[in-house]
């Protein structure tokens, strides 16, 4: 078994299908009602911190995982030898019936999973997506594939969480300029070294880039490319970090930036300003000897405050950068910057400190045009899949020729009480709801969820760029 684990599953790509979920998974075939052959589950975000969601990533785990021949006999094999030491000699695994999936459907899922379109905004507690099995004799591989399935959660809730971040900066973008222009790269990505790897901070980066165009994270170009056509999904500026400045001293902070200046002598730089007195940098660094070359240069500079009171220190900075280079007003009568200097916020950044920020700025008379954030930890790992209330559960069942509607209603917790049925999404008067197939068939609604896999092929492949236009249009079938 060792020299098994070490051939098979230890080298990249040789990923063991069977073994991707939750151990209790294992013996779940052998728990279903006798004659049971339809298990029919769905996806939901039953409420949590925002109450719309936005819907991506389905594509992306589907594309990795399900689509395809995704198991072999060595699989099945493997999965036996180590399953039968993990439950210590209890016979659980469902050999034959994986074996029946490799004999019958050529090793590929014999599953229908229908979704609505990603990037799609909806309000919480409505049904994203639905599985069930195609083949009556694994209908417990319905819910074999809800531990996977369920990662949805990541991608979705950075979304969703990204999604509510541009709103926010959107209101007072509108109440405080003349233009919306600037908001898709307002919120930039600085997320990539503090995800938990370098899968997530792709897959994470990638659903931050269906509402905005900046990021620092490269994985996510890659995700994009790979996995939703996206040439090139996102994009940066040259920036500097602290050993960049740190390295010439606390005395030569000056020469350090005329450096940095020569050696990238156009475009847009950001230039972190407080590894040691950001006042020095802001009052005579940039706004004394360095002030003409600024003014003249091809390209801004993006000045970062790097510590202190987010709010307190953005004020401050626009305040003395505004003493230095002036400032005028816009026809909303608010203050901005010339161009040659603006001011990026990448420390503290989350939801609730981009209101407190520029609420702030506001109150002093300070365009939200003049800032731009970056965001990192709260963007891709302050979240979990409570933070949406993400679940996966059975609704109908068909055992001995009869479909039932099933459902879980603990009496300990109303909030975890499941939907009931098959199910379908609709939108009348532009609000999205959750009812019963049979409602919607009644009603002459239209499911606005498609079939996006069946049997093992990719149904419905969205681009990027059609993820990006629902999410920010609010649009629906496109």
């Amino acid at each position: 078994l060792d020299s098994l684990l070490q051939e098979k599953t230890m080298k990249p790509g040789l990923e063991n299908f069977l073994l991707l979920a939750d151990s209790y998974k294992i013996s779940h075939h052998l728990q279903y009602p006798p004659e049971t052959t339809k298990i029919y589950s769905y996806f939901e975000s039953r409420g949590g911190k925002y109450d719309r969601t936005v819907f991506f990533g389905l594509q992306y785990i589907l594309k990795k995982w399900l689509v395809g021949e995704v198991l072999n006999q060595a699989m099945i094999d493997e999965a036996d030898l180590l399953l039968n030491k993990h439950f210590r000699g209890t016979k659980v695994f469902n050999k034959k019936g994986w074996e029946y999936i490799l004999k019958e459907h050529g090793g590929r899922l014999p599953l229908r999973i229908r979704a609505v379109a990603e990037g799609t905004v909806l309000p919480t507690r409505n049904v994203l997506f639905t599985v069930e099995n195609t083949d009556p004799q694994v209908p417990w591989l319905t819910n074999y594939v809800e531990t996977l399935l369920v990662q949805c959660w990541y991608p979705i809730t950075v979304a969703t969480n990204s999604y509510h971040m541009k709103c926010k900066i959107g209101e007072y973008l509108a109440l405080t300029a003349d233009s919306m222009d600037k908001l898709p790269i307002m919120l930039h990505d600085f997320g990539y070294r503090g995800s938990t790897s370098v899968e997530s901070a792709g897959l994470g980066g990638l659903a931050h880039l269906v509402n905005f165009e900046g990021t620092d994270t490269l994985a996510a170009l890659v995700a994009g490319n790979e996995y939703y056509g996206e040439e090139m999904a996102g994009y940066s500026i040259p920036a500097t970090e602290h050993s960049t400045m740190t390295t010439w001293g606390r005395r030569h902070e000056t020469e350090a930036v005329r450096h940095i200046l020569d050696r990238i002598p156009e475009g847009p730089i950001s230039i972190v300003s407080d590894s040691f007195d950001i006042f020095n940098m802001l009052e005579n660094v940039f706004g004394s000897e360095l002030k003409d070359r600024i003014e003249k240069r091809n390209g801004g500079i993006v000045v970062r405050p790097d510590s202190g009171d987010p709010a307190e220190m953005v004020l401050r900075t626009l305040d003395i950068l505004g003493d230095k280079f002036g400032s005028s007003l816009n026809g909303q009568g608010y203050k901005v910057l010339p161009p040659c200097v603006s001011v990026i916020q990448g420390d503290g950044i989350c939801y609730e400190s981009i209101e407190k920020i520029l609420s702030t700025i506001k109150d002093h008379g300070w365009s939200a045009e003049n800032l731009v954030f970056g965001s990192g930890g709260a963007l891709l790992q302050k979240l979990d899949r409570d933070t949406q209330k993400c679940a996966y559960k059975c609704s109908y069942v068909e055992i001995n020729g009869q479909g039932r509607d099933v459902f879980k209603d603990p009496v300990t917790d109303p909030g975890k009480k499941s939907k009931a049925g098959r199910l379908a999404l609709v939108k009348a008067d532009g609000q999205f709801s959750t009812i019963t197939q049979q409602e919607a068939l009644a009603r002459g609604q239209e499911d606005e969820m498609y079939v996006v896999f069946e049997n093992g092929d990719l149904k419905k492949d969205w681009t990027l760029r059609e993820v990006r236009a629902r999410a920010w249009k609010n649009a629906t079938k496109t």
